[in-house]
């Protein structure tokens, strides 16, 4: 429910004779009449139905009234005078504020940072990583890179990276006393397990037509990355999105074992306000992780790009 409250105008007004305890100050503060400053205080007077103001001869005062709601007043204005200041601030300044995926952040973006930083050093990033969706509204964040299927209300999101889902592994777990050479084999592996999505497992064995491996056994994580460490390490096979894998996979760090690709109806998305799109920064920022995500899908699949020069990387659709 919207609370009521006295004309702003009013009350600016109040604040200022009340600070000189002269209307005619107030009145070449505000660049009005000495006879409008009158005016706004006698109409705030009625509104609230009390003095505000003892008027002496050549003298003027406040009322017990007007000392109790001055400070409340002076405070109010003093807030919205900061929230436009730093409203201001963060639409200029080169301070650029992003919520990321944990995950996201740890295996693609920040390995890539550097890049960004060396072509636009006038640009300050700052980077809160978080599974939360952030309130635009709320807090001081200017864009933020998400999962999911696209669609959030009051954002302009553009897709980045596709999921598919992978299993990945060591190249020390292809070969010793247990090798991995078939879906069939991981009855001999640790599975590792990402809290959120702990169906991963059971709908790529399924897809692969496996039985006798129990998708629910092995360890657990709360973070994508984390499981993928894991695998670095040679404790296990992870189940990771294509795209968090990627340079792990360029590297010989990871191996995918099996050529068997789930797809999902989910992707990563660069999400922005409509109201900060248009900022410099931010579509520097758009400009550049676009450029970045195409050039993941062509060292994921350079035969499709070799296939089709004379298509855009930003075409190419992710499978």
């Amino acid at each position: 429910m919207t609370k009521r409250l006295p004309p702003l105008n009013a009350l600016r007004t109040f604040e200022a004779a009340a600070r000189h305890l002269s209307f005619t100050k107030a009145a070449t503060e505000l660049f009005v009449t000495q006879a409008a400053v009158s005016h706004q205080i006698k109409a705030l007077e009625q509104y609230l139905g009390m003095p505000l103001f003892r008027r002496l001869n050549r003298a003027l005062m406040l009322t017990d009234e007007g000392q109790a709601l001055l400070p409340y007043v002076r405070g109010a204005f003093d807030q919205l005078a900061d929230g436009v200041r730093q409203l201001r601030q963060r639409h200029s300044s080169g301070v650029l504020t992003i919520s990321v995926l944990p995950s996201l952040a740890t295996t693609w973006l920040i390995p890539r940072l550097r890049r960004f930083q060396t072509a636009h050093p006038e640009i300050e990033v700052h980077m809160t990583a978080t599974e939360r969706l952030v309130d635009f509204a709320r807090e001081p964040v200017d864009a933020g890179i998400r999962y999911g299927r696209g669609n959030w209300p009051g954002l302009r999101g553009e897709r980045l990276l596709s999921a598919e889902l992978i299993p990945v592994c060591s190249p020390q777990l292809l070969d010793g006393p247990r090798p991995l050479c078939t879906p069939e084999d991981l009855v001999h592996h640790q599975l590792l397990h990402v809290l959120n999505a702990p169906d991963e497992w059971r709908m790529w064995l399924t897809a692969a037509g496996v039985e006798g491996v129990d998708p629910d056994r092995g360890l657990r994580f709360d973070h994508t990355a984390l499981a993928i460490q894991a695998a670095l390490n040679g404790i296990g096979v992870a189940m990771g999105p294509s795209s968090l894998v990627g340079e792990d996979l360029a590297s010989g760090r990871l191996v995918e074992p099996f050529d068997l690709e789930l797809p999902t109806d989910s992707a990563y998305y660069f999400v922005v306000p409509e109201a900060t799109a248009d900022q410099t920064k931010v579509k520097a920022f758009r400009r550049w992780l676009l450029e970045e995500a195409a050039a993941s899908r062509a060292q994921r699949h350079p035969d499709a790009i070799a296939a089709h020069p004379e298509r855009s990387l930003f075409t190419l659709v992710d499978r």
